[in-house]
């Protein structure tokens, strides 16, 4: 099999750069299983593309934040003989918010996927947490180099047990030297000599070690600590040489600095060990247990080094069994007690370097390498069945997140819903508006609907009364309301006018009692002369959806059927004023809430049966497709920049959870209307937007709060979770229940053949 490995790479001096160097050889040993043609992507930290001078084996680079690079270079691994990826995953060497940009990477791969992680967070925040469920979700097998890490994984990222390998951090197969060239060096020759190595940061806690040495020194006066590393890249660019200065300023101010030798380079691995076999001890006095893999600790104990270590996740895996010695965080003393009593019994001593010397020989990287082999193997042949058996439901309510108005009750008063919330919070600062309280109406209808919700009974009539309370006297509507209850506008726009005689009318088809329905039909009959006055497209879009409503409820009623095809004119009259070649669409922009024009058009022609209608429905609904689903995945219009007839440009973000629920929407009318299974597809590709199927490949449902993110952002997620991306959210994850009933109803009904049902 041939192996493309995804990860920094040397000479780039990095830890997960030499593991992924050790990985590659060690899986190159099974000569027989693997082929010499397996090949690196490598990721540079700088936007120049000949900052390092790579061997053969590189043969892509992605630049880190480049997002362009990631799709190029997931396209470069489909087009090759791959058999399969394997990822080496830090947060740190990837693009964007917490290593965001490889989402889109892996997503892209048509590849079985290993993921190796580097780092796993205790206390993740979102991001981390969203980015290594997401890196999960796409790998065919995660390997973790620890028991606690499989701990993390299962209980605080809920990621299946039977999917994680653990397969510990291999070390070098090399043999101590009998004539090792350390020990003649100026720093260890005569010496009793304490070892660290490693890139140099400040949460290496060196400085642990400095203020031992004076009790060190005391018993053992022929003592040298030697640190070797350059210091790490980043600190360098942003503090220079800060760090190691300040432990060379402790070193005089404690009389030790005659004691403390620092080695300022990047050293081989074969010459690394040469160290770790000369020194007496080797010490990782990190400054917090946050340490779940340390690549430096699997080293030396595969060199049998004497390890003295802070109590961080991995030592103490590793060190258990007397295969080393522990000390407290920041604690100097007991650290010099450690070091003294070893150097006064050197059975003690000894006893900790064969103990290591035993258990570094299973880590050796030709053995690791075998176990790795067996990994693919296996995800291999596994992605392989899966491609072959196909034949899966076009909707997968198992896929789906468990129905909730938890957070819709969180953001709900006895007022009505509020607009805004910071992150899960309803921000009461903003109150209350008239488009989020009729898009609340219309979820809690769909909800007993669906499921005859208790919850969205109980609510649906605050949303009502408050639709009632910001009606003027002539018919019309305010938007705003304080949280105070003050009214913040005279007359609101077009767009919420539509919204609410859209929810009006739903209630009025869908009531679940008589005293509902009369009461919105008061409402709405009273805002009819103001259908007349409405000039905007979305407005007049929204009115029309409502009004198909209102019809199927009382089909007889043939003012209000009037007034629904006077509306139908301008939406039309604006299609074929507009189309223009390629250009097929109702404006001379694609902006916002764009699926909502071929919806209402797709409502006339249910009830009236205008051909026209259909057809530039159908006609401008292909045209939205193709913008925007043609990559396999929803990328709406984004509002910074829109799309224009004349640029051909469309901004991407940021991207709106209104525009998904939209195309929710229209897809399933589509399919109501035609019975065409393929609008059931795009809608279903549509809904999982919000579930991570978007240009980012982040999800933007909160599964903690059940609430939505406000938008897909160029960097990540707006974490603000409105009423808007709520209820949007949450309408389109009922109209998908809706379909799952009418797909299956309609496929049980058909004449489809049973090779097309079991395709079904």
């Amino acid at each position: 099999m041939k192996i493309a490995y995804i990860s920094s790479y040397p000479p780039r001096e990095c830890g997960i750069a030499t593991f992924n160097q050790n990985l590659l050889k060690a899986i190159g040993y099974n000569k027989n299983a693997v082929s010499e043609d397996s090949f690196v992507v490598a990721m540079n930290d700088t936007e120049s593309l000949d900052e390092y001078e790579y061997p053969k084996e590189v043969k892509y680079i992605i630049r880190q934040e480049n997002q362009k690079d990631y799709i190029r270079a997931a396209d470069y691994i489909n087009t090759s003989l791959a058999d399969a990826c394997i990822l080496e995953h830090e947060y740190g060497i990837f693009g964007g918010e917490n290593g965001v940009y490889i989402l889109p990477f892996i997503a892209r791969l048509q590849k079985p996927l290993i993921t190796i992680f580097h780092t796993i967070l205790k206390d993740p925040n979102y991001m981390q947490l969203t980015v290594l469920r997401e890196v999960a979700k796409h790998s065919s097998r995660i390997v973790v180099m620890s028991h606690r890490a499989v701990g993390f994984l299962t209980s605080i990222y809920g990621i299946p047990f039977e999917k994680i390998q653990l397969i510990e951090h291999g070390v070098p197969d090399l043999e101590p030297k009998t004539d090792n060239p350390v020990r003649q060096s100026l720093a260890f020759k005569g010496k009793k000599v304490l070892f660290t190595f490693g890139l140099i940061s400040r949460n290496k806690g060196l400085e642990t070690v400095i203020e031992a040495l004076p009790r060190i020194v005391a018993q053992n006066p022929d003592v040298m600590y030697v640190i070797l590393g350059t210091t790490h890249p980043g600190v360098i660019r942003n503090s220079g040489e800060e760090y190691r200065d300040s432990l060379k300023r402790l070193a005089r101010k404690l009389n030790v600095e005659d004691n403390i030798t620092f080695v300022n380079k990047f050293v081989s691995e074969e010459e690394l060990h040469d160290y770790l076999t000369a020194c007496d001890m080797y010490i990782t006095p990190y400054l917090n247990e946050a340490q779940i893999t340390s690549g430096t600790l699997s080293y030396a104990i595969g060199a049998g080094a004497a390890v003295i270590s802070t109590p961080y996740w991995h030592a103490q895996e590793l060190l258990a069994d007397n295969r080393g010695r522990l000390f407290d965080f920041k604690d100097s003393e007991s650290l010099a007690n450690i070091v003294n009593e070893l150097f006064a019994d050197k059975n003690k001593l000894q006893q900790l370097k064969s103990n290591a010397f035993e258990y570094g020989l299973h880590l050796r990287w030709p053995t690791t390498g075998e176990v790795f082999v067996d990994v693919l193997d296996e995800a291999i042949a596994k992605f392989l069945s899966e491609n072959e058996q196909g034949g899966k439901p076009i909707i997968d309510p198992d896929m789906m997140p468990t129905f909730s108005l938890a957070h819709i009750q969180r953001l709900t008063d006895d007022t009505g819903i509020v607009q805004h919330a910071k992150y899960g919070i309803p921000n009461l600062k903003e109150g209350y508006c008239l488009d989020d309280n009729s898009r609340a109406l219309i979820l809690t209808i769909l909800a007993y609907q669906q499921n005859k919700s208790k919850v969205a009974l109980e609510l649906l009539p605050i949303y009502l009364s408050y639709i009632q309370y910001m009606q003027l006297e002539d018919g019309n509507f305010r938007n705003f309301l304080s949280f105070k209850r003050e009214y913040l506008d005279e007359v609101g726009s077009e767009d919420s006018f539509g919204r609410t005689i859209w929810s009006l009318g739903y209630l009025i088809k869908n009531a679940p009692n008589n005293s509902y329905r009369e009461f919105a039909k008061d409402l709405f009959l009273k805002s009819v002369p103001h259908f007349s006055q409405l000039k905007h497209l979305r407005g007049i879009a929204n009115t029309m959806i409502g009004l198909s409503n209102f019809m199927k409820a009382h089909p007889y009623d043939e003012h209000i059927g009037n007034q629904f095809d006077r509306l139908a004119t301008p939406l039309k009259d604006a299609y074929k004023a507009n189309k223009e070649g390629h250009w097929h669409w109702f404006e001379e922009k694609m902006t916002y809430d764009n699926a909502i024009l071929p919806l209402a058009l797709l409502c006339h022609y249910e009830i009236t049966k205008d051909q026209e209608s259909m057809d530039i429905a159908l006609e401008s609904m292909e045209y939205l497709t193709q913008k925007t689903l043609i990559k396999g995945y929803l990328n709406p219009v984004g509002n910074d920049g829109w799309l224009y007839r004349d640029s051909g440009e469309m901004a991407i973000y940021d991207q709106q959870a209104i525009e998904t629920m939209a195309m929710v929407l229209m897809y399933f009318k589509a399919y109501e209307i035609t019975h065409d299974l393929v609008y059931i597809k795009q809608m279903y590709l549509s809904y999982q937007w919000f579930l991570g199927e978007n240009s980012l490949r982040l999800p933007l449902f909160d599964y903690e709060t059940k609430g939505c993110g406000d938008g897909l952002q160029e960097y990540g997620i707006n974490r603000n979770q409105g009423a808007e991306s709520t209820l949007a959210y949450w309408i389109s994850h009922l109209i998908v229940l809706k379909a799952l009933e009418s797909e299956y109803q309609f496929i049980q009904s058909s004449d489809l053949t049973a090779a097309q049902k079991q395709e079904f």
